[in-house]
């Protein structure tokens, strides 16, 4: 009798949900001869957004929280969960959604952006649980581990992805602040004992407006209040887009506005507001009247335009601005979509690495490549772009084939360092101090604000910080690489982290670290210090907050081995379970528009495929179940025969795409799984499914590829038709056949 075992698998979004309907068949089909039963939670956006409302929908209709199931389940003993990406969304796309659900028979609100009655405020509030990252702070109850497993690096360095020259006399360059931005207004401090802040405004009369109350803290968290004064950013803003016109480069800004929700849509507006400058001077109040934000994106603006009166003459204005200024870097330059249209198109921590790889450049509206200068308003962590800039300018570009790694240790368990994706954000209501208060009344730390000031705190519980020194000491024992904690001693934050890693390391808390080579360093040095071992060939692990866990799981990797998909992400959850992330779903949105146009999926499901042999492993560990360890074993071996042959999706039509690719992992599974000795039941299950398989490709093939080249029905974007969508994704009677005979 096998143990009973149990994963959870992640109903998400986007073309990581499409590959699921071809992909999870697959996976519960072989993970059922082990014993180990698959089932789905449903975490997407739609799905989300149904949740909130039960008291409006229907029984058919209505749905459980599933996040906050999963949210429960991290912190059991046994949870065993793959995430795969979802939609952080941003305004827009929150937008988007509902109007889809609404127009399936799902009688739900609009998203109120001004609540004036208390309804609207609860409509609001309900709504406001779901944008930017509301899902990745609730199952992560551990910190992160992501690294480029062996097989992807060997693929790598074999078969080196397409990466552009770099020239000396590039004028590629980033801007930031540097001053009155998050990082320079930081205060931190370590809390003393367990307690419950209050965060309020006081305002030049001493009217007391309470902005959150009942913050529980713990003893030991570390927690920080900063703010951006929007006056210095409209003055940096103004002068940015001077320089880049000076210049002659594209200009571009690169914010993070999906998982900084209140934060970086509101530096999103600004930035809109000074390009455009003219319009909005003259057209403000209309644009404002008419309910159309800057914060919401050029394409927002533009698609309102068409039902007022004067949009025309507004129009015109804008496309007068566009002339006037600097080139504007494109998202699709065929199209006319800029930088500036959708807030969620050109995320920080994609779209840089992107830049870089291809030598510094990006689209200008005129379809060509161009130097670029990158606006990103807050320094924090913009200083390791231009090093790796620097570095590409004097050294030329990385090479894919020699380059070395660096692999992330990651802080966030317990919401550390959730910088903007929650509730504490805020802007500021007048000219005033922003402070935080104890319960004892006391002042914790305060900021002297103008109206419109960004204003934002986090916390980063101790218990946290101590897992994440443990696993960077464990991680460095278990390689002998170096490891690297990316903090700056002179930001306030960092000064509290740097005090507390030196305290764990050197009290034995976080192991035996003899013998290891762990250094602390500002994150441009560290960038420095990594890209020169990273031309040796060498590694180095990158020990980091949230955010720029974030940052450096797609920087590198999309350097190394040209995608962040390719990751393996696994995090031990800190009572004892495991979560298994899938990669990065920057490009999902792209792959979507293409299946629905020419029925042709490019999603690379790799991540998924690292994943569920680490979550099988995992399994197997913790039930006691050999015959998972057999299905992990076995799947990494096919795996890397899916490498080896250049299985993964191809870029065009006519070659195989996610679905071709999920046919032959199943192949290569099974044929490893029939031709293993650990266990001969398996063996002997497995064995005829290998045979059809094997016998039936070129069926199979030319089944998957009879259906591409024209348009294809899913039955919805946020809210695919399950019946639908699964024929899309499984058009191969042959392989569907084959399968279900298993």
């Amino acid at each position: 009798m096998l143990p009973m075992a149990k994963i959870i698998y992640t109903h998400t979004d986007e073309a990581p949900l499409l590959a699921t309907y071809s992909f999870l068949p697959i996976v519960s089909a072989y993970a059922a001869t082990a014993g180990v039963e698959v089932e789905t939670r449903d975490i997407s956006l739609a799905g989300r957004i149904i949740a909130l409302f039960p008291d409006r929908l229907t029984p058919e209709q209505a749905q459980p929280d599933a996040l906050a199931e999963l949210g429960e389940l991290a912190t059991q003993p046994d949870a065993n969960i793959i995430k795969l990406p979802n939609v952080s969304a941003s305004v827009p796309q929150l937008k988007a959604a509902i109007a889809e659900l609404q127009g399936k028979g799902y009688v739900l609100p609009d998203y109120p952006e001004d609540p004036r009655s208390d309804e609207e405020r609860d409509i609001r509030a309900r709504y406001d649980k779901v944008k930017g990252s509301a899902v990745n702070p609730v199952l992560r109850e551990g910190n992160s581990d992501r690294r480029a497993p062996a097989s992807v690096k060997n693929y790598a360095k074999a078969h080196p992805h397409r990466m552009g020259a770099w020239s000396p006399e590039s004028r590629t360059a980033v801007a930031t602040m540097g001053h009155d931005d998050f990082r320079s207004n930081e205060k931190s401090v370590v809390i003393p004992a367990d307690d419950t802040l209050r965060i309020e405004h006081v305002a030049a009369d001493g009217a007391v407006t309470v902005l959150k109350d009942a913050v529980p803290v713990d003893a030991g968290e570390v927690f920080d209040g900063t703010f951006m004064s929007v006056s210095a950013l409209r003055t940096f803003l103004t002068d940015a887009i001077a320089k880049a016109k000076g210049d002659g480069v594209l200009f571009s800004v690169h914010l993070k506005a999906t998982m900084m929700k209140v934060s970086d849509p509101i530096i999103f507006g600004h930035v809109l507001k000074a390009f455009f400058k003219p319009v909005f001077e003259r057209y403000g109040k209309v644009l404002d009247d008419a309910g159309l934000s800057a914060n919401d994106g050029l394409g927002s603006v533009y698609a309102g335009l068409e039902k007022l009166p004067e949009g025309a003459e507004i129009r015109a204005a804008f496309d007068a601005a566009l002339a006037e200024g600097p080139a504007l870097a494109m998202v699709n330059s065929d199209k006319g979509i800029t930088n500036l249209h959708v807030p969620s198109d050109v995320i920080v921590d994609a779209s840089m690495p992107a830049m870089i790889r291809i030598g510094g450049h990006m689209w200008g509206p005129d379809g060509e490549e161009a130097d670029t200068l990158a606006v990103i308003p807050d320094s924090s962590y913009a200083g390791v772009y231009q090093a790796v800039i620097d570095d590409c300018r004097a050294n030329g570009a990385l090479d894919p084939a020699t380059m070395g790694s660096v692999p992330n240790v990651g802080l966030m368990a317990k919401k550390a360092e959730e910088y903007g994706s929650h509730d504490k954000t805020f802007e500021a209501p007048a000219d005033g101090v922003i402070r935080v208060v104890s319960s004892a009344g006391e002042t914790v730390l305060e900021h002297t604000v103008e109206a419109g000031d960004i204003w934002r705190a986090c916390q980063a519980k101790d218990v946290a910080i101590r897992d994440w020194v443990k696993l960077a000491v464990t991680r460095a024992r278990a390689t002998g690489v170096p490891a690297v904690f990316w903090l700056d001693e002179t930001r306030a934050h960092d000064a509290r982290l740097v005090e507390k890693v030196r305290e764990y390391l050197e009290d034995g808390s976080a192991g035996e670290t003899g013998g290891l080579t762990i250094e602390i360093m500002a994150p441009a040095d560290a960038t420095k210090y990594s890209l020169e071992r990273i031309r040796k060939g060498e590694d180095t692990i990158s020990v980091t907050g949230n955010v720029l866990r974030d940052y450096n799981t797609d920087l590198f990797p999309i350097l190394e081995v040209g995608t962040s998909a390719k990751m393996l992400s696994v995090v031990p959850l800190m009572n004892g379970g495991g979560l298994f992330e899938t990669g990065a779903g920057g490009s999902a949105p792209k792959h979507v528009q293409q299946l629905v146009e020419e029925d042709y999926l490019r999603w690379d499901s790799l991540g998924e495929f690292f994943a569920l042999a680490a979550s099988f492993e995992h399994l197997s560990k913790f039930t006691g179940n050999a015959r998972a360890q057999v299905l992990a074993d076995t799947l990494d071996r096919a795996t890397g025969t899916f490498l080896d042959e250049d299985r993964s999706p191809g870029r065009k039509l006519g070659t195989i795409d996610n679905r071709g690719s999920h046919f032959y992992l199943a192949l290569y599974w099974a044929q490893e799984l029939a031709a293993q000795t650990g266990d001969a039941e398996l063996a002997a299950a497995f064995a005829p499914l290998a045979g059809k398989l094997a016998a039936a490709e070129e069926t199979i093939v030319a089944e998957l590829l009879a259906v591409q080249g024209k348009p294809a029905d899913i039955g919805g974007y946020y809210r695919p038709d399950e019946a639908k969508a699964s024929a899309v994704m499984r058009p191969s009677a042959t392989f569907n056949e084959a399968l279900a005979s298993l």
